[in-house]
């Protein structure tokens, strides 16, 4: 199953309330009711989780779709409104599921962003992630190290880590500050690591975390309260939308250039396996 977290837009509110299950299930027909077994048993309220997915990452994608029905109601937006048909071979509005990869973009490169792997490395790989997005959460402890184990290690990808904190999730942002705060103390993809792959983020947490890596915390702590990398997250945000991107998580891969890159959008929490053909296209390409 792939999927990412998509950002609501006016255009795409009306949608967002009958929002579609995720890409693994969106294609498929439900899956008939199991048989009752012969034993007397207590009827469940949730629905079946699809095939290959847990009981908490359905709950954590049930969880999403509440947040963003509820964020769209406050903003009055009703189910009045017909969505217009989704063209052929894309997802409807707010849909969480993956887009198909391979849509071209431009991106400048900055030294300043969180750098993982060598500098001369023939493929880059930018990620836009949000630290409360499940689709990130999935895509970290699935694909990730798989990636970073096959082809950062090996010096053929060099990988950036960027923000989009989307604004439904209330931890999200000062999460991807604290990761910023914890980079001062050269502790960024240490914070980064425990942060995407826990489901609390309260600002308490996000202390006993820096904590857990060994951080100065009082200096963590005037780092964080006084949002000091508010500007760079936001220049993040600005290059997301520039690139077309407004779900997470999402990648721009492409063929490593000092100053830019073109390459191609990738969004969802896709499988290995589809970066692993990115890859290799750029690592071939003249």
């Amino acid at each position: 199953m792939a999927g990412a977290q998509n950002a609501p837009s006016n255009a795409n509110a009306a949608a967002a309330p009958k929002a579609a299950p995720p890409a693994h299930a969106a294609s498929k027909t439900a899956k008939p009711a199991a048989k009752p077994a012969k034993t007397e048993s207590v009827a469940s309220d949730k629905p079946d989780k699809p095939e290959g997915m847990t009981h908490d990452q359905a709950d954590a994608i049930l969880n999403e779709l509440r947040a963003i029905h509820q964020l769209l109601v406050a903003q009055g937006f009703t189910r009045a409104a017909a969505p217009a048909p989704a063209p052929a071979n894309t997802a409807p509005p707010n849909m969480v599921g993956p887009a198909p990869p391979g849509e071209k973009v431009q991106m400048k490169m900055d030294s300043g962003w969180h750098w993982m792997g060598r500098d001369d490395a023939p493929v880059t790989i930018v990620e836009f992630t949000d630290y409360q997005c499940p689709f990130c959460r999935k895509y970290h402890t699935e694909t990730f190290a798989q990636l970073k184990k096959n082809y950062i290690d090996t010096g053929k990808v060099r990988f950036a880590s960027r923000d989009l904190p989307l604004e439904f999730h209330a931890n999200a942002q000062r999460a991807a500050e604290a990761a910023w705060c914890a980079g001062e103390q050269n502790k960024y993809w240490e914070m980064r690591d425990i942060m995407i792959n826990s489901s609390d983020l309260s600002p308490d947490a996000i202390v006993r975390y820096a904590q857990t890596n060994a951080l100065d915390i009082p200096r963590f702590k005037a780092c964080a309260d006084a949002e000091k990398y508010k500007a760079e997250i936001k220049k993040d945000i600005a290059d997301a939308g520039t690139a077309g991107i407004s779900a997470t998580p999402s990648f721009v891969i492409g063929k490593t250039t000092k100053d830019a890159m073109d390459g191609d959008r990738v969004v969802g929490a896709v499988p290995a396996s589809v970066f692993e053909s990115e890859i290799q296209k750029f690592i071939t390409a003249k």
